[in-house]
């Protein structure tokens, strides 16, 4: 089944009704001041700013070497909750103390936050074309730079365009309710009717952000929602075969953020091309970690193609801040110009400023230099790739669990069981957090571990000798597949 052509002709008819009621609004970039003659492209030398290295530099262990005011390793130990008062100078009656520790619970995955390239773009964008963003995206606050940040995304993804936000999670906030206005513009009258709306098939472990993307979407009634099991395909099969809808969306996360397994890419492809669904995946946590080239896990599994809209985040392995869309042009149009009408042709304040501010509190005027940059290095430094998927076999060859990702999943069960192993772990100085309800199913509590590029082999051994002290690693599950969340 063609699933492009079916789309495009949705989108197409959408943007028509749009422009029927005089609500598709237009994005005019502004130049800003101090514009160099010569824009840096994507794909242009590195030029002296945009420095990379091929190996790990001392700066680099910064991202996993922290430390903690004592009183506040003390309060974390004994189980006392804290407002984090205790780092405030102001109230500091003695000089502080400091305890060291080894962070294996953040997202910055190649260990790009420290890195002086990024940094110092930032800080030269900052010097020369200010912070502030001057207004929302549609009137004065998207400019050149974002739309060169825009493209050299696109081309990481292997997309038409790319739409940038200002968080992932708004990133899928916005998106979920998009797909579902073109069911609701596409409405034979005021509402839509049950036939006429958008059918999402969700995995039951996606992220918190699509699920409230498609609560979104289905207060306005434009969506009819399934849950399938979690990466569960054989049930997915059954719903897609049974469902009557014709526009249908199947939305997973690529690599799953609290059990660090890969969506089945391949089946999910073979399921594309037999009901002919649009298929979007959030590669959050896969963009720069997986594939040759950091194209994130499309491009590890080599169905780049087969993926119609990539959503991103640049907060985690890009180390910045941000989010983005990767997808085919016409989508592009839509985004941020899908605003629901209602029954008096009034817009919805609140949706319309999910996309009309993404770019105010995206990088504010400085978007292109330090996120550019760090798309840069991340992609050039490819050692890093290669650093963190090695700490992912040391992983498995100390502990014999088989992992399949940086993100290890240590299912405990009960929340104390979970909190005294991380309390374990914290009086050996690493840094490894409890995960709790609400942000897993009860009795499905864990430590979530994450490796990074910058971590080490003496770092490997120094958390799996501690975790082999408070856990029986032979009988620890490393997922729970099993488990379900609640739409």
């Amino acid at each position: 089944m063609e699933v492009t052509s079916s789309w495009d002709k949705w989108v197409e008819d959408a943007l028509s009704k749009l422009e029927s009621l005089h609500l598709l609004r237009s994005l005019r970039p502004i130049y800003l001041r101090n514009e160099p003659e010569h824009p840096i492209k994507a794909d242009a030398p590195i030029q002296d700013e945009f420095q990379v290295f091929d190996e790990m530099q001392q700066w680099d262990r910064s991202s996993v070497e922290i430390q903690i005011s004592d009183a506040t390793f003390q309060k974390w130990v004994n189980h006392i909750s804290s407002s984090g008062d205790e780092a405030d100078s102001r109230r500091m009656e003695s000089p502080q103390r400091y305890k060291k520790l080894l962070l294996f619970s953040g997202n910055d995955y190649l260990g790009l936050s420290s890195h002086p390239t990024i940094g110092k773009a930032a800080a030269k964008a900052a010097q020369e074309h200010g912070m502030g963003p001057r207004g929302s995206a549609l009137i004065c606050g998207y400019t050149n730079y974002h739309r060169l940040l825009e493209s050299c995304l696109a081309d990481l993804k292997k997309k038409e365009d790319c739409l940038l936000c200002p968080t992932g999670f708004a990133a899928n906030m916005a998106l979920m309710v998009t797909l579902g206005n073109v069911g609701s513009l596409l409405a034979s009258g005021t509402k839509s009717l049950k036939h006429e709306r958008v059918a999402i098939f969700s995995d039951a472990l996606n992220h918190a952000s699509i699920i409230d993307g498609i609560h979104l979407a289905e207060r306005q009634h434009s969506v009819e929602v399934f849950i399938y099991r979690h990466c569960n395909m054989t049930h997915l099969n059954t719903l897609l075969s049974s469902c009557p809808l014709r526009k249908k969306v199947v939305v997973t996360d690529s690599l799953f953020s609290m059990d660090g397994d890969f969506a089945p890419m391949i089946e999910l492809v073979r399921l594309r091309k037999k009901y002919g669904f649009l298929l979007v995946i959030d590669d959050a946590h896969g963009t720069f970690v997986c594939g040759k080239s950091g194209g994130g896990v499309g491009e590890e599994f080599n169905c780049e193609k087969d993926i119609d809209i990539c959503v991103g985040t640049l907060s985690k392995a890009a180390g910045c801040h941000g989010g983005f869309i990767a997808c085919r042009q016409l989508l592009y149009i839509l985004l941020p110009r899908s605003q629901k009408v209602e029954a008096t042709n009034t817009i919805k304040r609140s949706l319309f400023y999910i996309f009309d501010c993404y770019t105010s509190t995206c990088c504010g005027c400085i978007p292109w230099y330090d996120l550019a940059a760090a798309v840069i290095v991340a992609r050039k430094e490819m050692w890093r790739r290669r650093a963190i998927w090695d700490r992912v076999q040391d992983f498995r060859t100390l502990t014999g669990i088989p992992i399949s990702s940086p993100i290890i999943s240590l299912i405990i069960g009960s929340e104390d069981k979970a909190l005294d192993a991380s309390q374990h772990l914290l009086r050996s100085g690493l840094h490894v957090t409890a995960i709790r309800p609400p942000t897993v199913p009860p009795n499905s509590c864990r430590l979530r571990v994450t490796l990074t590029a910058a971590h080490t082999r003496n770092d490997l051994e120094r958390l799996t000798n501690a975790l082999s002290c408070c856990l029986d690693l032979k009988e620890i599950s490393v997922n729970s597949s099993n488990a379900y969340a609640r739409m």
